[in-house]
């Protein structure tokens, strides 16, 4: 039904006599460049479907410490966040998956536009992001299985300008600390940009005043560095590397049960080399990048309560070794833009000792993605194609037969974009998404916690439609943006008991998710033009989210999320910026208080964030020395709240920062 209510909304647009009428269209203003939609350079009022850009300018003010902070304050969808350096994204009724890699999540992380190798958004430090693209909805086409809410592209920094040196040091709260060195800039043909952070902090009071305690991380660790050479006009080959690791960090579970020996080990890093070249005209360009990585997770639980078949000296680990390429090539014109390519990613996955099983993903997919510029590039079309191939195997017991599989999958979508007068933009798109069932799913076979768990050979991919129209608003200092959008949602894999202690994975029914998604800011300047003030807001509102199979509301996912906020800026380097998020209620499954996950409904809550900050320039020299004090608060009002029911997050938190440039 979506698909039919969609491809008669974008041929009725396509039809409209205004449309077509050349001389009543104006173009859409916006300008930003983004790349995460359609993986080549363009302006965002190209683009035809929603997308979110988190810049450079708002991550500086946010008081976030990792991606996962980031998104929060951004509020697009349900957050899941944990104690302990964990935390996931939802995104229209869908998320990543924070416990596991990303092949088990329905909302994908991008690194630089490949796959982060997590979904743990919390082991993605903040320190050298550019900015943060953000596209609602289905990007299958373009990225393949997993991105079916949604897709989050962290996009580092490169370095220019005269280099420069920086040191900062943050102290607050719960004995927090973090010190980062960082450098940046570009010395003939070879750029540079990178920063090493190391932090650590103490147990923490939640907002009612109780200590949770064993909440503490040490030795954190982060950094990353881009550095590319120019060899000749239009060519780069660049390096990237990303380093995340805690080396001892609590893991206290529900603090009604607040267990105080449990710690844990993360840890996060890749590397990427990319070929970036184009032709003198950059009528052709392309682009072809090999990426390695390993996302590992140890935990450790030395109590009596563990069951008897595992060792309580032995800690339980999962390690997944990432490898994959890119390859694409892009032509452009005046009216027309096509890119092709092929995408390979290859994961190994092994975790012991309870439920030692180790599985191998390799995955190969050729795209093509298309843009159409009619009109004096007011009518903007696109569509895109992808074939994708799979081979899964997965071994669990040393003494237990490989089982493997073949699979394949193929999905399209359609959009269109219309400037129907200066400023306004209207669009449409269909796009499919989809998730290739995980190896364990298909052909597991080992025992957790006392379960035999078995794959199911038989599954297939979920998968979705979605629909969704909207207009865009840019008009000077105002910009304003409101989408609509409906997902069908099939083939859901889920756990299910085969009775006598043994589990496996069948595919039910999905289900039908429609709402609102909208935006809006306005910067103005009431005491002349050095200091500018900007209110937004933002808000997501799920007008149908419910189970096909049962008729209930979709758990974990709250009806409503929004964000209002206050940026302020002068011309003699003061920012600021007030910031508070609502999260509505949703249905949940409440483990803490009885196995059985009775469902209940979880409250609302609204948190309140502050920062500001002073830079002083020491020289008149525009990027030389400088001198920058920052203050936080977290938690403003020390409201006593939960993303996830039994584990209470920080009450009202400082941190105090100063950084130097040289």
């Amino acid at each position: 039904m979506n698909k039919k209510v969609c491809l008669l909304v974008l041929a009725g647009l396509l039809c409209s006599r205004g449309l077509l009428a050349e001389e009543t269209t104006k173009s859409f203003t916006g300008s930003e460049l983004v790349v995460t939609s359609s993986r080549v350079e363009e302006e965002k009022k190209n683009v035809t479907t929603n997308i979110t850009v988190i810049s450079k300018e708002e991550i500086k003010q946010s008081s976030a410490k990792d991606l996962g902070d980031l998104l929060a304050e951004k509020n697009i969808g349900a957050v899941v966040k944990y104690t302990g350096t964990l935390t996931g994204i939802g995104i229209r009724g869908f998320r990543t998956e924070s416990h596991g890699n990303d092949l088990m999540g329905k909302v994908l992380v991008l690194l630089n536009g490949r796959r982060a190798g997590t979904g743990n958004l919390a082991k993605i430090a903040v320190g050298e992001i550019e900015r943060v693209e953000i596209i609602r909805g289905p990007a299958a086409v373009q990225y393949g299985s997993a991105a079916i809410g949604g897709v989050v592209n962290v996009i580092t920094a490169k370095g220019s300008g005269v280099p420069t040196l920086s040191f900062a040091q943050e102290i607050g709260s719960s004995d927090y600390t973090r010190t980062t060195l960082g450098t940046s800039g570009k010395v003939g043909n070879l750029d540079f940009s990178g920063s090493v952070s190391l932090a650590e902090m103490g147990d923490y009071k939640t907002g009612s005043g109780k200590t949770y305690y064993n909440t503490a991380y040490d030795d954190q660790t982060s950094g990353s560095l881009n550095i590319g050479y120019e060899f000749t006009p239009g060519h780069r080959i660049g390096v990237n590397y990303t380093y995340f690791k805690v080396g001892d960090g609590g893991s206290s579970s529900y603090l009604s049960q607040n267990d105080l020996d449990d710690s844990f080990e993360k840890e996060n890093y890749s590397t990427d080399i990319v070929y970036e070249g184009r032709t003198a005209d950059s009528s052709l360009s392309w682009m072809a990048r090999y990426f390695t990585g390993r996302d590992s997770d140890v935990w450790y639980d030395p109590t009596g309560s563990n069951p008897d078949y595992w060792d309580d000296d032995t800690p339980y680990t999962s390690e997944v070794d990432h490898k994959g390429a890119q390859a694409q090539l892009t032509y452009n014109h005046d009216f027309f833009r096509a890119t092709a390519g092929l995408d390979w990613v290859n994961y190994e996955e092994v975790s012991t000792p309870y439920a030692p099983y180790k599985s191998e993903y390799d995955n190969m997919a050729e795209f093509l993605l298309l843009n159409g510029f009619l009109f004096d590039k007011h009518l903007v079309l696109s569509a895109g194609f992808r074939y994708d191939t799979y081979d899964l195997t997965s071994q669990g017991y040393e003494d237990s037969s490989e089982s493997s599989r073949d699979a394949d999958n193929f999905v399209m979508n359609y959009g269109i974009a219309w400037h129907v007068a200066d400023g306004i933009k209207l669009r449409a798109s269909y796009a499919e998404g989809f998730k290739m069932p995980a190896s364990r799913e298909l052909a597991a076979d080992y025992v957790s916690y006392g379960t035999h768990y078995v794959g199911n050979a038989d599954l297939e991919p979920e998968e979705s439609t979605t629909c969704e129209v909207g207009v865009d608003v840019a008009d000077g200092r105002f910009a304003s943006s409101l989408t609509w959008f409906t997902t069908d949602f099939k083939n859901k894999i889920q756990s299910v008991s085969l009775g006598s202690g043994v589990s496996s994975w069948e595919n039910l029914d999905g289900a039908k998710i429609s709402g609102f998604e909208g935006d809006v800011s306005y910067a103005f300047e009431p005491f002349g033009s050095n200091w500018q003030f900007r209110p937004y807001a933002s808000f997501v509102y799920l007008t149908e989210f419910e189970d096909d199979s049962t008729g209930d509301r979709l758990l974990y996912t709250p009806e409503w999320n929004a964000t209002v906020g206050l940026r302020i800026s002068d011309r003699r380097g003061f920012s600021g910026v007030f910031n508070l998020a609502y999260t509505g209620e949703s249905d949940i499954e409440d483990y803490e208080t009885s196995w059985a996950g009775t469902v209940i409904t979880k409250g609302g809550f609204a948190v309140a964030n502050l920062a500001a900050s002073k830079k002083f320039q020491l020289d008149e020299k525009k990027g030389g020395r400088a001198l920058t004090i920052k203050g936080e608060v977290n938690n403003l009002f020390d409201r006593d709240y939960q993303f996830v029911k039994g584990y209470p997050m920080q009450g009202r938190s400082f941190t105090l920062g100063l950084r130097v440039d040289i």
